[in-house]
């Protein structure tokens, strides 16, 4: 069963020198084989909150706990060797003067020989690409060093898997089926995840939690269901999926009355709301009326 809690970020704060907090006053946590995306336009704090995690960026205030151990607080800080945690990055930082089986035992020197190389067939064979030991990174496509990137980071075994970004510099259609087969690996293999990206489906594909994010808060922390169906705020509303906004007047718990009509459905998040709302509309809440049977009573079906 998945431990409750297995990352643990309370009310972190993280800014660059004397300048004005990146991310202020984040928290939520992950159980243990559990994928989650921070999602968010650029400059949103999402990249921070990994090199916090990484260990590559101090803490002004709150804390990160990973499987029970405190590793970064305002007054200590474990260094980043020793959390034990993976990154893959955005440009996939492969080594170009080693072949791909290299690349991917990079961080296995401490590991038996026959045992590396074990391991490293083990993992080219999960991701594909169990025929190009000796190719070079030059001589991969996008998607091919992806997998090799994302092969590299799992060898060693982390506790916590760290991804920037990383399919912002892949076409469209393969950064969709890569994306969900990056899922079915992780999802496989049991790893814990965090992924950051300013790309919805991204987020999407692969997470079971997204944190979206603006201006350094993490604004709504959900399911993708929620997220789309439930945003909490307009921001998230109109970040997350397609939708139009109708100014309307509430006359009873589950109707709305707007220019064009009588709504009637389910109404979230109507807490504190007054008799004018803005209803957000998805396409797919609309539901069209049947048209009516037109065939006489003794007709026959074919």
């Amino acid at each position: 069963m998945p431990t409750d809690e297995f990352l643990k970020i309370t009310n972190i704060r993280a800014a660059y020198g004397n300048a004005a907090p990146v991310v202020e006053d984040v928290s939520f946590s992950l159980r243990e084989g559990e994928l989650a995306c921070l999602l968010g336009p650029s400059g949103c704090g999402k990249t921070t909150i990994l090199c916090a995690i990484s260990g590559f960026q101090d803490l002004q205030a709150g804390s990160i706990e990973l499987a029970g151990q405190v590793i970064s607080s305002e007054e200590n800080s474990i260094a980043p060797e020793q959390r034990n945690v993976g990154m893959v990055f955005q440009d996939h930082a492969l080594f170009p003067h080693l072949n791909i089986a290299e690349n991917v035992a990079f961080g296995l020197s401490k590991v038996a020989r026959k045992e590396r190389g074990a391991r490293v067939d083990k993992l080219l064979e999960l991701v594909g690409m169990q025929d190009y030991h000796q190719q070079y990174p030059h001589e991969l496509s996008g998607g091919q060093s992806q997998r090799v990137a994302l092969a590299r980071a799992i060898a060693p075994q982390p506790k916590l898997l760290l991804m920037d970004e990383p399919f912002s510099n892949l076409d469209t259609e393969l950064r969709e089926s890569l994306g969900y087969e990056v899922r079915v690996l992780l999802k496989e293999l049991g790893i814990t995840a965090i992924m950051v990206t300013h790309d919805q489906y991204d987020a999407f594909a692969l997470g079971d939690q997204i944190g979206v994010m603006s201006q350094g808060k993490l604004v709504q922390w959900d399911s993708s269901f929620n997220l789309y169906h439930a945003p909490n705020s307009r921001f998230v509303a109109n970040f997350i999926g397609d939708g139009i906004f109708v100014k309307g007047l509430m006359v009873g718990k589950n109707t709305v009355v707007t220019n064009f009509g009588e709504l009637r459905g389910e109404i979230i998040n109507i807490d504190n709301a007054g008799p004018d709302v803005d209803v957000l509309i998805r396409p797919d809440d609309v539901e069209h009326p049947r048209k009516p049977d037109k065939r006489p009573n003794n007709a026959q079906g074919i």
